[in-house]
């Protein structure tokens, strides 16, 4: 995807998502990834060792819950970032769409290995 000529709208990238907790990678700049994707239910709980992961609400509404700090609640427009290190679980009652940014590196379910968990060539399988 040559990032130099790269365009697009965000409410056409969430039609193409057709599963929820499934992200799809829109772009890539700087060794990061931008992805979307459309959750409803709960996430796994799960850590990402060396990279942090900013969650930004495009519609909806995004719970993040910590086992160690208060939950975080996002409305529409809001955004938060998750420290590497912190275990974590998403959570939506409706379906939510989320932008994700986040390194390249970082895995879909972090070190937890579970029956949703998206490989990257995945996330990536459109742009081919």
């Amino acid at each position: 995807m040559p990032q130099s000529q790269f365009h697009s709208n965000l409410d056409r990238e969430f039609g193409a998502v057709r599963e929820h907790w499934s992200p799809r990678v829109v772009a890539e700049a700087n060794g990061q990834y931008v992805k979307v994707a459309k959750v409803k239910g709960e996430f796994v709980w799960h850590t990402h060792s060396d990279e942090d992961e900013l969650f930004l609400v495009r519609k909806g509404r995004l719970t993040i819950r910590y086992r160690d700090r208060a939950d975080v609640v996002l409305e529409e427009g809001d955004f938060h970032v998750v420290p590497r290190g912190v275990e974590h679980m998403t959570a939506a009652d409706e379906e939510c769409w989320v932008v994700l940014f986040e390194p390249a590196a970082t895995k879909h379910t972090g070190d937890t290995v579970s029956a949703i968990t998206k490989p990257i060539e995945d996330q990536r399988a459109h742009l081919r």
